[in-house]
């Protein structure tokens, strides 16, 4: 048993805490329709595999810390860690709305907040400056844009910490502005190189892999973000000032997103259909569920209603 879980820790995919993105926002939606028994089950399962794989991750890190710099300097492999703070904040998010469980929702925030840092800092600095680089074409995928995803997931958990406290509350939703805007400009600078591939290099049918669907998940999560902002504009002045743009600018990325699912759809066809590829079970496959928080979104606002 020992000797199995070593080897699942070794070879474990960086993008597996998609998983718990994908729970934590159908646990959340759940909730809000008033599915409570679905939506704390969801909770204790998100509970079990945040922890696993926090333990194999734990693992890998004191027994095979050369795999994790291969990996997260990797141009393929590398933006998968980013669902680990994505995953880290969409879990504070449930806990917070489906469990009202603030205090730890706060230390994974600050956890989050930690991994961001270092895995944002790590990857970049690493891509840039490494001699040997692979084309356009090998290179970039939609998962990059995880590092948007997870810059925003920090935004909306930060926002959504704001009521609960007391002194520098302004200063939080400071900062969450900023990973907000931030999390805009990662998705605008990424975005267009994908566009790009997408457009100008030769894209084979067996390389458009299921992490292209974040083109859309991005944008989904950052319209979460912008809300989530707005419906929070109250509690600081500048919010209030700037809450016409951030309504424009959310509405922006909401078409964006909204753009994006026809054409995905599209491509899933052509791929899968027209040129017969097997629709099989691969590891990145969750992580086209960090499109999900859409459903938070529309909810939250029909809440708030």
């Amino acid at each position: 048993m020992i000797e199995l879980i070593m080897q699942k820790a070794e070879k474990l995919f960086p993008g597996y805490f998609a998983l718990i993105m994908a729970t934590g926002a159908l646990s959340i939606g759940t909730h809000l329709l008033g599915m409570e028994f679905i939506s704390m089950l969801l909770l204790y399962v998100n509970v079990v595999a945040y922890l696993t794989l926090w333990i194999l991750t734990l693992i890998r890190l004191t027994r095979y810390f050369a795999k994790i710099v291969e990996d997260v300097t990797s141009h393929t492999l590398g933006p998968g860690f980013f669902t680990l703070v994505a995953g880290t904040c969409v879990f504070g998010s449930q806990l917070i709305i489906v469990a009202d469980m603030v205090t730890v929702a706060t230390y994974l925030w600050a956890l989050a907040i930690c991994l961001w840092t270092i895995i944002m800092y790590t990857f970049f600095t690493a891509v840039t400056v490494r001699k040997e680089k692979p084309t356009m074409a090998e290179g970039i995928n939609g998962a990059w844009l995880i590092a948007a995803v997870s810059t925003q997931s920090i935004s909306i958990l930060g926002t959504l910490l704001s009521p609960s406290i007391s002194n520098g509350k302004d200063i939080v939703l400071f900062f969450t502005l900023c990973m907000y805007f931030l999390g805009c400009m990662l998705y605008l600078n990424i975005m267009t190189l994908i566009f790009y591939r997408f457009t100008f290099v030769e894209l084979k049918h067996a390389a458009l892999t299921p992490p292209y669907w974040i083109n859309m998940g991005a944008v989904a999560i950052t319209t979460l973000a912008g809300s989530t902002l707005i419906l929070h504009s109250n509690f600081w002045t500048l919010l209030e000032e700037i809450t016409p743009f951030l309504k424009g600018f959310t509405l922006f990325f909401w078409i964006t997103g909204t753009w994006w699912i026809p054409l995905l759809f599209i491509l899933m066809i052509w791929r899968h259909l027209y040129h017969r590829y097997p629709l099989s079970y691969e590891p990145n496959f969750g992580e086209w569920c960090s499109r999900l928080p859409c459903i938070q979104l529309v909810l939250i606002n029909y809440q708030k209603r």
